[in-house]
């Protein structure tokens, strides 16, 4: 182990950010650079090897936490970066978006503060790149054998690396214009900055995998034609259709979903804009929903120049502690300050949209709603709690329910669903329909990005599987995994 008395001498020391007043007036990454290294090893000897690391389960990845925790303590990063890229192909990504459920999971924070696994994490891989350690990885020879990946987020570059690394020829298919997904548009540039997408697309292209922007399958290529040039599929569109609110005022101007809100924020980072086309600049914005997507249209808000942020969530307040029904090591539902909420605004809690009310030229004015409590197990309105606040510019972030139905992608491969609406698969990640598989999102339904990592590389061994009889590639999970999340 790193330090056997390092969790006894070290207390939890976590990434610091630089001030509000100067952090919303940018886009840049929220965090101090170069705050991280000179304390790290210090952290990471926090780590206790423990005999039975759960912080293992935790992660859907299977993360080697305690060996790069040592390696990262005795500051010998190569090391430390071969063992954290044995399981992981883009830590950068999940050191700076993941809510580390392997954190909650770690022995250490029975009773006391977790290891700061994920800034360990990013630290390792964020060295490696400024060393030159990280390099191109292209296979030694090629099988002849070719893989069509749709998506190009997580789960898609995931398991077009591993296919591209065992000797396949692998395309990416990505709608959008740029390669990333929801990594480069629907994640703001204060959480990523895109440098790191595009040093990794990067990589991946000196390894041989191509990438054809601008193409939505289903649409712009038939999904029939394209199982006619490829010996297999992957699918890794992910779950894009959003939760909608079906009230009255709806309709009105000034209403998104925050995946319309979000994306043109980072097409002006991108150049694509001078300002954006919705921006939040001088108005009252309200969020509907309290998760990470919500938070992303906070911090969003913030930098544009709104007048008042407000955030409603329909459930009540989480605890700042484990919940008696949530024990260790699962990944508890707690009460979360993300640098967002730092930056200002107002949560409100156990709230529903009634109606919104717009002015006599169709933009929205006012959010109307009550106050709901759970009775007998069911939500139900408070009688006498009516009221509006302020809404000029409303962003819906209430999650996703499904991949998208419109493009015809399901109907023109012909595949199955599951009772939830996802794309069915067998252990292997392969459809009912032989030669097209299926990872991330699409078929899990909306998850962490650490899931999309970890099934894009499992369906990479199915398909490897599936050309050559057999295969060389980790198989990090089955589908029906659930780790020790909740």
């Amino acid at each position: 182990m790193a330090d056997p008395k390092g969790f006894l001498n070290t207390g939890r020391e976590g990434a610091r950010t630089r001030p509000v007043e100067e952090r919303v007036k940018d886009w840049n990454e929220v965090y101090v650079p170069g705050s991280l290294l000179p304390i790290i090893s210090k952290q990471a000897s926090r780590c206790m090897d423990c005999g039975i690391p759960f912080c293992h389960n935790g992660c859907p990845l299977g993360n080697l936490i305690p060996e790069w925790n040592d390696f990262a303590y005795r500051e010998d990063w190569g090391a430390a970066y071969e063992r954290l890229h044995a399981t992981n192909n883009f830590p950068e990504f999940t050191g700076r978006l993941c809510p580390a459920p392997c954190e909650a999971a770690c022995v250490l924070g029975i009773n006391q503060p977790a290891v700061t696994i994920k800034n360990v994490e990013v630290s390792i891989i964020d060295k490696a790149w400024e060393s030159g350690i990280v390099a191109p990885q292209p296979p030694e020879r090629l099988s002849g054998k070719t893989v069509a990946v749709i998506g190009s987020g997580p789960a898609g570059l995931a398991a077009a690396q591993q296919l591209t690394r065992a000797g396949h020829t692998v395309a990416v298919y990505e709608r959008a214009d740029r390669v990333g997904g929801l990594l480069r548009y629907g994640i703001p540039e204060f959480k990523m900055e895109k440098r790191h997408i595009n040093r990794r697309i990067e990589q991946m292209r000196a390894e041989g995998t191509r990438f054809r922007t601008g193409v939505e399958i289903g649409r712009d290529l038939k999904a029939t034609d394209l199982r006619k040039r490829y010996d297999a599929v992957v699918i890794a569109a992910g779950a894009t259709t959003a939760r909608d609110l079906p009230v009255p005022g709806r309709e009105l101007r000034g209403v998104y979903q925050a995946m319309e809100y979000l994306p043109l924020a980072n097409k002006v980072q991108e150049g694509d804009f001078v300002a954006p086309p919705v921006t939040a600049e001088g108005k009252h914005v309200v969020v509907i929903g309290g998760g990470d997507t919500g938070a992303d249209c906070v911090g969003t808000a913030h930098r544009q120049g709104a007048l008042s942020v407000t955030q409603l969530e329909i459930m009540p307040r989480p605890g700042e502690d484990r919940a008696p029904h949530q024990p260790w090591p699962t990944f508890p539902m707690l009460y979360k300050v993300t640098s967002a909420h730092e930056e200002g605004g107002e949560r409100v809690y156990s709230v529903s949209t009634t109606h919104f009310e717009g002015d006599e030229d169709g933009n929205v004015q006012w959010l109307h709603l009550v106050e709901v409590e759970f009775v007998d197990g069911k939500l139900t309105q408070k009688p006498g709690t009516e009221r509006r606040i302020p809404a000029q510019l409303v962003t819906l972030a209430m999650g996703f329910t499904g991949t998208d139905r419109e493009n015809g992608l399901v109907e023109q491969f012909g595949l199955d669903l599951d009772e939830r609406g996802n794309v069915a698969r067998d252990g292997e990640y392969q459809t009912n329909v032989p030669g097209v598989f299926v990872a991330g999102d699409a078929g899990r339904g909306q998850s962490l990005i650490v899931w999309a990592i970890a099934e894009g590389r499992s369906a990479a061994r199915g398909v490897d599987r599936y050309l050559t009889g057999a295969s060389d590639l980790p198989a990090p999970i089955r589908p029906t995994d659930r780790a020790l999340t909740v």
